[in-house]
């Protein structure tokens, strides 16, 4: 079981269709048919939403996603529009809200990963591949990789996990031409910001992205390097062999499964509301990753 332990009730504003609740982000429609995507507070770690918000979070997310777009902005198109706030939409959205165009959407997470963890490292243990690429003896948590390799995976509804697909998978989804250019521009995104990450004392050991279509035109959407769909570690720290310290949300999982949330993953009962220290140390890691990229101070 999983999913939301409170889901949120849509915000009414007028000439704006809810279409979606997602994880972090609220997806509207304007009268133009432009989406409107807004993006929450709310927190999320082994597939379920959890019931307490991190302050700030939305508007990191939203404001580093527009500084990469603009880093990025040689290398691959985006979907943003306006950061004008919509008429009528409620004063907390300004900041976190992006009028977007609407993309044809492709059913991929597309996955660069530079080091090897996480999921990619649970499959290398055991078969020395990560979605059928085959990988060198010797590696551990945390090396490097010999080249980026991209990893992608297919998308899940709230509540369910994503799934890592060799690409072959996503060659049969979409075709041969489309998965060829959804690779070069995964990999293309992920060098550019491993390399402005590294400039910053940052490794940026791997990341996703959602890409859609505008017309012909293949374009990112969503969000982009930010610490939800990124691993970013302090360069300083990095020692292969353990996981590393990291500026995403690591810290509320380590929480979770620790014995002070008294919560069991593998039950069926939901996890419970984040203490204010655990609160305060996230919003703090997300808040360093913008400062840190960025070179400006978050207020």
């Amino acid at each position: 079981m999983s999913g939301f332990v409170d889901k949120p009730e849509p915000i009414e504003v007028p000439g704006l269709v809810h279409l979606h609740t997602g994880k972090v982000r609220d997806l509207y429609q304007n009268e133009a048919g432009d989406l409107v995507m807004v993006a929450s507070d709310r927190i999320s770690a082994y597939d379920w939403v959890l019931p307490t918000e991190i302050p700030d979070k939305g508007r990191v997310l939203t404001q580093l996603s527009l500084w990469w777009f603009e880093q990025l902005a040689d290398v691959v198109p985006n979907h943003v529009l306006s950061t004008d706030l919509p008429e009528g939409a409620p004063a907390d959205w300004q900041g976190r809200a992006l009028v977007c165009k609407s993309l044809r959407m492709l059913p991929v997470e597309c996955v660069a990963r530079g080091y090897l963890t996480g999921s990619g490292l649970a499959e290398y243990n055991e078969t020395r591949t990560v979605c059928g690429l085959a990988l060198p003896e010797g590696l551990t948590d945390g090396s490097e990789l010999p080249a980026p390799i991209f990893t992608p995976a297919t998308k899940a509804a709230v509540g369910e996990h994503d799934e890592n697909v060799p690409y072959e998978e996503v060659a049969r989804q979409v075709g041969a031409e489309t998965a060829a250019q959804l690779r070069q521009a995964t990999l293309a995104v992920y060098g550019r910001g491993r390399d402005i990450a590294r400039d910053r004392g940052i490794i940026l050991a791997d990341t996703k992205f959602e890409f859609g279509f505008d017309g012909e035109t293949l374009v990112i959407g969503d969000e982009v390097l930010t610490p939800d769909s990124s691993r970013f570690w302090p360069a300083d720290q990095w020692e292969p062999g353990r996981p590393q310290p990291s500026y995403d949300k690591q810290f509320v999982r380590d929480w979770l499964t620790s014995p002070d949330s008294g919560w069991d993953r593998r039950s069926e009962q939901p996890p419970p509301a984040l203490p204010e220290h655990v609160v305060s140390a996230t919003r703090a890691r997300y808040v360093e990753a913008y400062e840190r990229l960025t070179g400006t101070s978050w207020s």
